[in-house]
């Protein structure tokens, strides 16, 4: 099991410092990756919470950290596909070269109508426009000449340079229902859970997309199942996974471990305790459970 840490990316919390406090010290613990991840607007009167009202870039987030630090990877979870894919690709090879290669991109179809509405993309046939925007992904970081005529992009014949060293990022795929998790099993290197997933019955998602790996002569060893934990430290203990004393914690985490997760992440952004603090108390409250759950 790998165990990483969300640094501060949402709220008052989300200071310069305190992102590079928590990266630094992260990987002074043994951290497997940092992680960030991504909220572009937030509708006006939207009930979403105090999580997504106010986030910082995931990908600008990573590479500052990664000028802090120099062993422990660098995960976003996840960055949506309603932006151009050969400036993506562009950004995370340049992000992977940079930083020695440690980076992991979760990629997803998006959920917000409001920010396909913003970037000029239909949010209609997001799946398949999916798949298409991780072909481009890879094709960007590998071919020597990228021409590409597709359903929902066009590329002309061109040299997309530098290619990223020491070689193309890792790519996740998210998403909950069952077709999202055959496409992860078809395209990707990994799978990625949302915020909102059941972890009581995660068992069954990783059975049914090892079982498509192996039917498409994957090797289901070689696949990352990646679990976003909404951990809410609390001094009592909550039936939910990955949340109440740092006890319980632990052992979900040894729980999640059996049931065939190979890496969670650690993810205080998404406590409401967290979210509505002030700075200060939040940071306190991050660098005492960066302590307490370090692997």
């Amino acid at each position: 099991m790998r165990v990483g840490f969300a640094v501060p990316v949402s709220g008052p919390w989300a200071t310069p410092e305190h992102v590079r406090r928590v990266a630094v010290r992260a990987e002074e613990l043994g951290y497997a990756e940092l992680w960030t991840f991504q909220r572009l607007l937030y509708p006006v009167g939207s009930s979403m919470g105090p999580t997504y009202r106010a986030v910082h870039d995931p990908l600008i987030t990573l590479a500052h950290v990664s000028g802090v630090t120099s062993r422990i990877g660098l995960g976003v979870a996840v960055i949506n596909a309603y932006v151009p894919p050969v400036l993506l690709a562009k950004q995370l090879a340049t992000l992977q070269t940079l930083s020695g290669g440690r980076v992991t991109a979760g990629i997803g179809l998006g959920w917000l109508p409001e920010e396909f509405e913003a970037s000029g993309v239909d949010m209609a046939r997001r799946g398949r426009r999916g798949e298409e925007f991780v072909e481009l992904l890879r094709r960007a970081w590998t071919d020597d000449v990228v021409a590409h005529s597709g359903e929902f992009y066009r590329v002309p014949p061109a040299h997309i340079d530098p290619k990223p060293e020491p070689g193309p990022p890792r790519v996740l795929l998210g998403g909950t229902a069952d077709v999202a998790l055959r496409r992860a099993a078809r395209l990707a290197d990994g799978w990625v859970s949302s915020s909102r997933e059941d972890l009581t019955a995660i068992g069954g998602r990783i059975r049914m997309i090892k079982e498509e790996l192996a039917a498409a002569g994957r090797d289901p060893e070689a696949f990352r199942f990646v679990v976003r934990g909404v951990t809410r430290v609390r001094q009592a203990g909550e039936e939910r996974p990955l949340s109440g004393t740092y006890d319980k914690i632990r052992r979900d985490v040894a729980e999640l471990a059996e049931a065939g997760v190979t890496d969670v992440f650690h993810d205080l952004n998404f406590d409401q305790d967290i979210a509505s603090a002030d700075a200060k108390e939040a940071m306190r409250r991050a660098e005492e459970a960066l302590e307490a759950l370090a692997p």
